[in-house]
């Protein structure tokens, strides 16, 4: 048998560790100049003074990850009215269970101990769905009204009271009182907390986890409001929709009917044009559409389906985010930068 010369055999190894390096570079070369591009817009998002943290995933994996100003993605943060989504999807397990009939169950006969003593006839024509889509015509509790809503004694009969801005099913009227009486809808017919049916409901989302939650005087947890958990456990949450209601180990949590009702236009918000559906607003931002959730200061989880993609960032909670030319549409506006640096790793369809 011939022997193969040594020095022929060492150089032939490494003409192949070239060859396999060049291929490997020609490969990841335009992922890697993607990923650059990514980079950047994430460092030159520190420019955003209220901005806190930033995640971003795709396909299930975090792609990139930032706290800023010593803030960190593992740390609990108050996320406003972004918790509205969470309540949105608890409503729809509690449908799905048979604990609730469905969208257009009556809440009157599901409040009935907390009904004014001479309610308005329309009170009677108010459902469940009218509640998370914001269009049950009740007067806002949000807003220069949220103040005297929360020192009232009595949050669930405060909110039944407010006077009638508009016919049930009509304009959308943000109010967290709506959300608060899904709260205690579901508190009632359950038995058990929202908190308590959050951590059972949701337990087998991997990472997602509720910190702390502010009550009612009556014990009653805040629908849609004051609810802290981490960046990464918003991230978990905005997966879970993202994936179609499975979780990552392929468990069922929501239907995909419920997700598709949650993101279908109900109602457009007057403050910024956009759609509103069962706790997520809906708009199309850089040519994709977008689903997000959205609280007080620039608490945002943005599901954006056509890319695979989740975002979460959250911001200083004591700095409004509305307005014109406001932080939550510079968060927009970054979630478009992100959009398009990422849409550069997305493969061009075949054919």
């Amino acid at each position: 048998m011939r022997s193969f010369p040594y020095g022929a055999y060492a150089q032939t190894r490494l003409l192949l560790r070239r060859a396999i390096c060049v291929a490997l570079l020609l490969a990841i070369g335009p992922l890697a100049s993607a990923n650059s591009e990514l980079n950047t817009v994430i460092d030159e998002a520190e420019r955003l003074d209220q901005l806190e943290t930033l995640i971003v995933a795709q396909d299930g994996k975090v792609i990139a990850e930032r706290g800023y100003r010593g803030h960190r993605t593992s740390a609990p943060t108050n996320i406003k009215s972004a918790s509205k989504t969470v309540i949105s999807a608890l409503a729809g397990i509690a449908i799905d269970r048979g604990v609730l009939e469905g969208p257009d169950q009556r809440i009157a006969d599901l409040l009935k101990a907390d009904l004014p003593a001479n309610p308005d006839p329309r009170l009677r024509q108010v459902t469940v769905g009218h509640l998370l889509s914001m269009q049950a015509g009740l007067g806002s509790t949000s807003g220069r009204n949220y103040g005297a809503w929360v020192a009232s004694r009595n949050w669930v009969r405060a909110a039944l009271a407010r006077p009638f801005e508009a016919e049930p099913g009509g304009p959308m009227i943000y109010s967290t009182g709506s959300s608060h009486l899904l709260s205690a809808i579901l508190t009632r017919r359950t038995g058990q907390s929202t908190l308590q049916l959050a951590r059972q409901w949701l337990a087998p989302l991997d990472g997602f986890a509720i910190t702390a939650w502010t009550r009612d005087p009556q014990g009653v947890y805040l629908g849609g409001n004051e609810m802290a958990m981490t960046p990464r456990s918003l991230l978990a949450f905005g997966e879970l929709y993202r994936r179609g209601g499975v979780t990552s180990s392929g468990e069922r949590l929501l239907s995909e009917d419920w997700i598709e009702a949650s993101w279908t236009p109900r109602a457009r918000s007057r403050y910024t044009g956009h759609g509103y559906g069962y706790g997520w607003f809906i708009t199309q931002l850089d040519g994709e559409d977008v689903r997000y959730g959205w609280g007080y200061g620039g608490q945002m989880v943005y599901v954006v389906p056509g890319l695979d993609m989740t975002v979460v960032m959250t911001s200083n909670t004591q700095q409004p985010s509305g307005g014109a030319l406001g932080h939550r549409d510079a968060l927009h506006q970054l979630l478009g930068e992100i959009i398009e640096a990422v849409r550069e790793t997305v493969p061009p369809s075949a054919g």
